[in-house]
């Protein structure tokens, strides 16, 4: 016998032990065994690709409406699209092409006229004509304009430009926020969906294995207290309420993201927790992040837009030179003058404001040096995340999930037969289903890592 168990090994010694008691309760329960029906066949070890135990016949399917579903793509492509906060950040790059038109812009010419020598306190020379034709009055026009010097309007335009790039680098990392986030919610539904898949299985096998007891009590085979333990047993009932609930609720917090009028209000997502090896290394990861990230881009660029800051100021330091021509009627004459008009500066050489945005080139070149060592970070953070992560799944994949579906399904068939207790029989569920809600949480926790990882990289290529 103890070679026999050798060679068995540990889960044939307890299907051997299993079939055997089956065996003696045959004979115990000759009568009865005509009204039981067969033991489904074992369910195979759950994988990332099949993630629910096959429904019993005649189960209820659902699927989602042709037309209401979205892929994670469609997702990231409204929230891109339709976001609010997305939109609002926008308008901010707008406004800044709106700068560099005003930049751009030349000082307008001066208009100006006056009129001398009118008689307002001797109003009777105003019907005098000698007084008019003896030109008396003096009529002036004036126009004048003002020359920049210093290249002030290529300045400005430059500078313009320049934070300009720096709000578009800044737009573009809050969209990496936005979709990043909008993944992560995508993830949170697929997890509230396959949790709701795992209880309604588990409440149609529940409802099965009462149907199988009610069998046994009608046949004598079982008491009315086991009967009734089972039947009060209404933890899968509940299960499906609250993962339904779950589910509405992570639909309703993704579509906030998406924009409310770019789904319909019944939508539902594509998809399922699944496992993709992701083969980069750190390293590679880091690399890509230093040159794809835009939050270390916008922080490159403001040390370039300090930079025209430091040409504009000393571009404003630069006196201008105001030209105006001047038009006169005296005497019935008409005669004509300019006048030039030019600051010495002596004193006021904008040598402060140069000096001001010396020193922020110097604040720009060590933020940016600052910005790289977060994203390092992040990505290193991220990495080591998703590869525990990873080490979870695997687990399952490898071991628990077989091990939990074969226990369950062995102790339900010597249940069903009258060679396992009630006590038994509820304790192999319970682990059934503690371990694949497990499961479920180790792949949406992988994915939603995953997500974090492209984040951290920038980019949602990661090969």
């Amino acid at each position: 016998m103890n070679r026999i168990f050798s060679l068995l090994g540990q889960r044939g010694c307890v299907a051997f032990v299993a079939l055997l008691a089956v065996a003696v309760s045959s004979v115990a329960y000759a009568p009865q065994e005509a009204a039981i029906p067969d033991a489904p066949e074992p369910a195979h070890a759950l994988t990332a690709q099949r993630q629910t135990p096959p429904p019993l016949p005649g189960s209820p399917q659902t699927s989602p409406v042709p037309g209401r579903t979205i892929s994670l793509e469609r997702a990231l492509e409204l929230a891109k699209r339709n976001n609010p906060t997305l939109q609002a950040n926008q308008t901010l790059i707008l406004q800044n092409k709106a700068q560099e038109i005003t930049a751009n812009l030349r000082p307008n010419p001066v208009l100006s006229w006056d009129t001398q020598y009118l008689p307002l306190f001797e109003p009777s020379l105003f019907t005098n004509s000698n007084y008019w034709e003896e030109t008396q009055a003096q009529y002036d026009v004036v126009i004048g304009h003002l020359f920049e010097r210093g290249k002030k309007r290529q300045h400005r335009l430059d500078a313009a430009k320049t934070a300009a790039a720096v709000t578009e680098a800044q737009v573009a990392d809050a969209q990496r926020t936005v979709l990043a986030n909008a993944a992560q919610l995508y993830v949170g539904v697929l997890l509230a969906k396959a949790n709701l898949e795992l209880a309604e299985n588990l409440l149609d096998s529940y409802r099965h294995t009462v149907k199988i007891s009610q069998d046994r009590f009608d046949g004598g085979a079982l008491s009315k207290n086991d009967l009734l333990k089972i039947q009060l047993h209404a933890a899968f009932e509940t299960d499906v309420n609250t993962n339904r609930l779950a589910k509405l609720q992570a639909l309703a917090s993704l579509r906030q993201f998406l924009g409310f009028d770019a789904v319909p209000a019944d939508y539902d997502v594509a998809g399922s927790l699944v496992y993709e090896p992701v083969p980069p290394r750190l390293e590679e990861v880091q690399g890509r992040a230093l040159a794809n990230r835009p939050d270390l881009l916008a922080a490159l660029r403001s040390v370039t837009a300090s930079e025209s800051q430091v040409g504009l100021a000393r571009a404003n330091g630069k006196v201008d030179l105001d030209v105006a021509f001047n038009y006169t009627r005296l005497n019935q004459n008409s005669l004509g003058a300019f006048y030039f008009n030019i600051p010495l500066p002596v004193f006021n050489k904008n040598q402060g404001e140069i000096a001001r945005t010396q020193y922020v080139v110097t604040q720009s070149q060590f933020q940016q040096k600052a910005a790289e060592q977060p994203v390092l970070t992040d990505v290193k953070n991220a990495y080591e995340n998703l590869r525990t992560s990873e080490q979870v799944v695997q687990l399952y994949d490898k071991g628990y999930l077989e091990q939990a579906s074969q226990s369950l399904e062995i102790t339900r068939f010597s249940y069903e037969h009258g060679a396992a207790s009630l006590l038994d029989f509820l304790d192999a569920e319970r682990s059934y289903r503690s371990t694949e809600l497990s499961y479920r949480q180790a792949l949406a926790t992988y994915m939603t890592a995953l997500e974090q990882l492209r984040q951290a990289e920038g980019t949602r290529d990661l090969q």
